[in-house]
């Protein structure tokens, strides 16, 4: 699925016609669902391989299918790695989801064990490119199956070893009866080994996030909003250098509970977006997560959520820079004008970041509180948490960070530039899911 344009030329827009508002209603939407004999097939492949694991993708949380993905893990004892869209479909603490994998929001531990697989089945992904990189490493050793609702889906990056076109729900139907099946009959391969190895991996191959640095540290931040807002509360993230943090540094343990726009590049999005997601479900506690250039794209829409009184927290990253574009220009030895710094001489006590944030949100009818100290975020979290659900309007913590951080990633899954400190911790004799 995905967005289609219609598009009618003035002509035929200006055509007078007769309309029949009776005869016009919306079509049924097909769900198509998968063979038996297909999911049998996929079953003796994922019981064939050594080290299998199950790509979980956004079209298992939009089918409302956590749950029996969840299910089909445990009885077929197979590691899950959610793609970020399908992120949630999984919880980060359940022993068996392996971490994200691929070139941006990605684990180390992730990546690791993707590269130890030989068998990985696909339920409701796409097989991005930045999760793939290049198709001959990604492909390399392992036999994939693919099931998608898309027939279009099917192949079209690379030819998997079975197709299913089927809706994610339904799929997952059939497999999880066609796997309690073989566990009744004791046709599940036992899979300790591979989970032990799997685990191990996710308890030991980590990225630091304690810095006490002042500027702060970005990883601290994504610590902090892990340990104060936990596995309720639903956040939303749009695009940049902050948004692959969030990625490789937050904790999800619900579906649903990561809002974010896949590949398409929406600068400016958070605001609007968390609007929407608080009125979609007002019991739900929303929580933006935004840099500061994407902040500024349309911080009027605080107005809108003043009017409408419309409560939620906005964790605002601020570095005056556009991160993801300066990162990307280092191969290039350039830093042309991506700085979003000058100093404000109506705001001294910021110095070089420019933009008197603080302000600018209380113009729009909206609290904002600003942090230097990382020792001040978990308390200034906490405060407009609370004072946004007291006074119905979006709170902003600005979080002052320092200008300059890379953030992990590569060209390929089996080559990330960790340019920042990462924590190889010592295995345990019986590891723990981080």
């Amino acid at each position: 699925p995905g967005p289609v344009l219609i598009d009618l030329p003035l002509d035929v827009q200006k055509e007078i016609i007769e309309y029949d508002p009776d005869s016009d209603f919306p079509l049924e939407v097909f769900k198509p669902r998968p063979h038996r004999k297909q999911i049998e097939k996929a079953l003796d492949m994922m019981m064939a391989a050594q080290r299998p694991l199950i790509f979980s993708g956004g079209g298992v949380i939009n089918a409302d299918a956590s749950d029996l993905l969840v299910e089909l893990a445990e009885l077929t004892q197979t590691p899950v790695i959610p793609t970020l869209m399908g992120w949630g479909s999984i919880p980060d603490d359940h022993p068996l989801n392996a971490g994200m994998m691929g070139l941006q929001t990605q684990h180390r531990y992730g990546n690791a064990t993707f590269l130890r697989s030989d068998f990985v089945l696909g339920i409701g992904n796409r097989w991005a490119n930045r999760q793939t990189g290049s198709l001959d490493v990604f492909t390399k050793g392992r036999k994939f199956v693919h099931v998608d609702i898309d027939p279009m889906q099917i192949g079209r990056i690379f030819c998997p070893d079975l197709g299913i076109v089927a809706d994610a729900k339904y799929a997952l139907e059939e497999f999880v009866a066609a796997a309690r099946a073989r566990k009744q009959t004791g046709k599940i391969v036992s899979r300790k080994q591979w989970i032990d190895e799997v685990q191990e991996r996710k308890f030991t191959m980590q990225r630091r996030t304690d810095f006490d640095n002042v500027p702060i540290k970005p990883q601290r931040v994504f610590q902090e909003i892990n340990n104060v807002f936990g596995d309720d509360a639903c956040f939303v993230t749009a695009i940049g250098l902050y948004q692959i943090a969030s990625g490789q540094f937050q904790k999800i343990n619900k579906p649903r509970n990561y809002i974010v726009c896949g590949q398409a590049g929406p600068l400016g999005w958070e605001i609007s977006a968390c609007i929407g997601a608080k009125l979609a479900d007002p019991s739900k506690e929303v929580v933006g997560v935004v840099g500061d250039y994407s902040f500024q794209f349309l911080i009027e829409e605080l107005a809108v959520a003043a009017q409408h009184k419309v409560p939620f927290v906005m964790v605002l990253i601020n570095n005056a820079y556009l991160g993801l574009i300066r990162q990307g220009e280092i191969a290039y030895k350039m830093d042309y004008e991506v700085q979003l710094s000058f100093n404000n001489i109506n705001c001294p006590e910021i110095g070089e970041y420019g933009v008197d944030h603080v302000k600018a949100v209380e113009a729009m009818g909206c609290l904002a509180v600003r942090v230097f100290d990382p020792k001040q975020m978990a308390d200034a979290f906490r405060a407009a948490r609370r004072i946004s659900a007291e006074r119905r309007v979006p709170v902003v913590v600005e979080v002052i960070t320092e200008r300059v951080t890379n953030i992990s990633m590569g060209l390929e899954i089996d080559n990330i530039t960790e340019f920042e400190e990462i924590l190889d911790r010592k295995p345990e004799k019986k590891t723990q899911a981080a």
